[in-house]
């Protein structure tokens, strides 16, 4: 948010004084046009017909007289040099170097770690203990603490490819496309729901979700998962699973009820140009939409020319998906529902029929002119801004919505179009709707079976792209074709059109996941770098540019990402070597000399210790608990929330925005397939700082605030868990204490208890059971005992109860909610 605000300060800065000026040269690229004389209208914003966009190519000039002003092109030597950021060059194939301690280096990425420790004359630290190590890579790969038996038979593995062994199994388990997904929605803003006032919920996004599960599972080659977001739709037509992957694009978040359909547009592809920069190229685009960016040379005709890629793409919901189980089960409980709710629908129709030619007017008539210049022509005469905008208000318009018409209509009477037979059909009409939704709330299922994504229509021509001063979209400057940002690359985009779309999102996708783009690689590998070692290689992951930092290791980054190409695009490989790593074994035990040397660590002497992310922490106790439901995809789930909490509105058709599940099942899912609703996040995700769904999420922030204590001391489902891990130690121990504190550490810790520790615990639970007996006697405390037992004939109610609360504390201890 404060991010969103300084650029909208900086572009209103630029504007004021952009006004002042009597001409303004893109001094990146070329010229811009001229400022400071009034420009004709925009014909996407024209009001008049006469003013609409031209129906010719994207490709052509525009024909219509109100078309802007172009500036003549300047020489050659008055264009921009290339920018020499380290970031844009190609990337090398560094030579690997040479090191004293050469038994260390068990991957190349090694030898680039120890020169630079060596240079500082810095030793690395030693091995982690294997306990500490299986946990922290099954933290880091799968997002869970492994078992105690999983942690067992590693320390217990005498073989020499042990390790080995934990990465490809790590690696192999569905476990890894789940956390490694979430990784991924973080960046793609990846939510259930719209956002805005109404946060309506989209019901078919978790096809995309799945799609990265399932992509990272099969080790789809990074280059074609990022071909298959951008262009799914134009790469591979008739693949369902290419479809959906354009839910990346899909994922911004939408205002349906938003009248200035125009601006929409506008608002839709500025998200997607912005998303595009930062996941895939770590550039902030965004930051040359008002002006030209002052830190980076990307221009503001640089930024257009990108956004012209997506100036075909529109938004559709309604795709029919193949049917497989979950269709069936969908289709099944929809009949139900649309049988049950029949009769009420025909009857609004019957009220709206009488007045429906009014009620489209007087609804088409709340649009602002600049939308209605396309909603008032033919069909006949639709241009590629027309067929644009007039499939965005028809997939929103319903009955429900016209029969605004009756409401409005009814309550004023002095207005001008009041109409006493309206408030008759109102009431009638409302009265049917509340029924509606009744029955909504009972029998209206969770699921769909149909596909969000992004296509063109059906159409290969594209509307065209201006330059906006200041960003303003009234304010058009001259036209651009799509074109990659000139500092980057002097390649031309190759457009192809196919028979049903223009080529543009092809062709983008083609130049960003071409193994001769410089960032790409860099970018991801650096993400990934991030994930294992709490900071990438360059801190600032999604800004390569000059406000970012710079590369600690320069040789390693480009290393990584010219292995990775050299690779296939592995993203598997890419963690293996991670994980089978000297730097990743080794030991987070505090150094003084290496902190005296290098106090940030960006060495990497020492092995950064790392806070587990919300949902590690949630996932964990689940496990630990034994309640862990390890299904994999399905619509998003709704587990039980505070019944204090304030969940707004309610969906259109009266669904509420809060509905948890009937299947108990559901409620220990995983916390990737929590319903991600944008107005109401997951309150015990949030507290532990959750991504953001409003846009791209870089990294996660690490926080420590008294809300995090108290919010899983006094959380019912966490106390919940800690009863059921009360019973699952206890099951698996029988009533020996000293046996049930070394299997609470394992199962939480994966290693048993110091001597210091048993006695400490010990000394709680006889000072527990002693504040129990008390209360219990006085009648002021009620026995929380383990759940889930096998045996409770000779439980000792009194010391299970204490047994719980300890299970409880050390649940919500430091050690747990980190990783080492």
């Amino acid at each position: 948010m404060k991010k969103k605000l300084y650029l909208a300060v900086m572009c209103a800065l630029v504007g004021l004084v952009a006004e002042k000026s009597a001409t303004a040269v893109d001094t990146f690229n070329n010229p811009v046009g001229e400022i400071g004389v009034k420009k004709q209208q925009n014909p996407a914003t024209a009001t008049g017909s006469q003013a609409a966009i031209p129906t010719n190519e994207a490709t052509a000039a525009p024909a219509s007289p109100t078309a802007p002003v172009v500036a003549e092109n300047k020489t050659d030597s008055q264009q921009a040099v290339k920018s020499t950021l380290w970031s844009y060059q190609p990337v090398k194939v560094p030579t690997q170097p040479a090191v004293n301690n050469q038994n260390w280096v068990k991957t190349p990425i090694d030898a680039f770690v120890l020169a630079p420790l060596e240079s500082k004359g810095l030793a690395p630290s030693p091995e982690a203990d294997r306990a500490a190590f299986i946990r922290r890579a099954t933290i880091d790969a799968w997002g869970l603490i492994p078992t105690p038996e999983e942690v067992k038979n590693f320390v217990n593995d005498t073989s020499s490819d042990a390790y080995e062994k934990l990465a490809d199994r790590l690696l192999a388990s569905p476990k890894y496309g789940e956390r490694q997904a979430r990784r991924w929605l973080d960046l793609a803003r990846y939510a259930d729901s719209n956002g805005f006032d109404n946060d309506e919920t989209r019901p078919n996004l978790w096809r995309y979700r799945d799609y990265v599960v399932s992509s990272f599972n099969q080790d789809k080659p990074y280059d074609r998962f990022i071909k298959e977001q951008l262009a799914g739709d134009e790469i591979a037509p008739d693949d369902q699973n290419a479809l959906i992957a354009t839910g990346f694009l899909r994922g911004f978040p939408d205002n349906p009820n938003g009248r200035a359909l125009v601006q929409k547009k506008y608002q839709h592809t500025t998200d997607v140009t912005d998303t595009v920069g930062k996941v895939f190229l770590g550039q902030t685009v965004e930051c040359a939409r008002c002006h030209n960016h002052k830190f980076d040379k990307i221009s503001q005709k640089d930024y257009f020319s990108l956004q012209a890629f997506f100036a075909n793409a529109s938004a559709v919901d309604n795709i029919p998906a193949q049917i497989g189980p979950q269709e069936v089960e969908y289709q099944k409980a929809l009949a139900k529902y649309e049988e049950a709710i029949k009769p009420i629908k025909e009857a609004k129709k019957a009220i709206l029929d009488p007045v429906r030619v009014e009620a489209n007017n007087y609804y088409l008539e709340r649009y602002d002119e600049a939308s209605l210049v396309s909603l008032k022509k033919a069909k006949s005469e639709w241009n590629a801004h027309d067929r644009w905008v007039n499939h965005v208000y028809g997939e929103y318009i319903d009955d429900d919505r016209l029969a605004n018409y009756l409401q409005d209509t009814s309550v004023n009477k002095d207005a001008p179009d009041y109409n006493p037979a309206n408030a008759e059909r109102w009431a009638a009409y409302k009265k049917l709707n509340d029924e509606s939704k009744k029955i909504a709330q009972k029998l209206k299922p969770n699921g769909s079976d149909t596909i969000s994504a992004i296509n063109e229509l059906g159409h290969t021509d594209a509307p065209p792209t201006y330059v906006f001063f200041g960003g303003i979209q009234e304010r058009p400057l001259e036209e651009v074709q799509p074109a990659f940002p000139e500092a980057l690359t002097s390649e031309k985009p190759v457009i192809v059109p196919t028979a049903n779309s223009s080529g543009r999102r092809t062709a983008l996708a083609n130049w960003i996941a071409s193994s001769q783009n410089p960032l790409t690689a860099r970018v991801y590998v650096n993400r990934v770098w991030e994930q294992y070692f709490g900071n990438g290689i360059v801190k600032t992951v999604s800004d390569f540019g000059k406000a970012g930092d710079k590369p600690t290791n320069p040789e390693l980054l480009d290393y990584l990402a010219d292995s990775f190409i050299k690779n296939g695009w592995s993203v598997k490989k890419l963690h293996r070597q991670i994980l089978l790593s000297s730097v990743y074994r080794q030991s987070s035990a505090h150094r003084e000399d290496a902190f005296k040397a290098d106090p940030d660590n960006k060495l990497l002497a020492v092995f950064p210790r790392k806070r587990l992310e919300a949902e590690e922490i949630r996932d964990s106790l689940l496990v630990a608990s034994g309640k862990l439901e390890e299904k994999i995809g399905g619509p998003s789930v709704f587990p039980p929330v505070p019944a204090n909490l304030v969940t707004g509105n309610s969906n259109v058709d009266g669904t509420p925005f809060w509905k948890t599940s009937i299947d108990v099942h559901d409620h220990n899912r995983r916390s990737l397939y929590i319903f991600t609703r944008r107005s109401v996040p997951y309150p015990l995700l949030e507290t532990f700082d959750m991504a953001s769904s409003q846009e791209v999420h870089s990294k996660r922030d690490v926080t420590t605030t008294p809300l995090q204590a108290l919010a899983l001391y006094h959380s019912d489902v966490v106390f919940e868990w800690s009863k059921a891990l009360a019973g699952r130690v206890i099951n698996e121990t029988g009533s020996d204490t000293s046996a049930q504190l070394d299997r609470l550490y394992q199962i939480l810790f994966a290693r048993s208890p110091y001597q210091s520790e048993k006695d400490a615990l010990q000394e709680f639970l006889a000072s527990q059971e002693k504040v129990i007996k008390e209360k219990a006697v006085t009648g002021k405390f009620g026995l929380n005992v383990p759940t889930d037992l096998k045996e409770t004939q000779n439980l000792d109610p009194i010391k299970a109860s204490a047994f719980v609360d300890l299970v409880h504390t050390v649940a919500n201890s430091n050690e747990f909610a980190y990783r080492f």
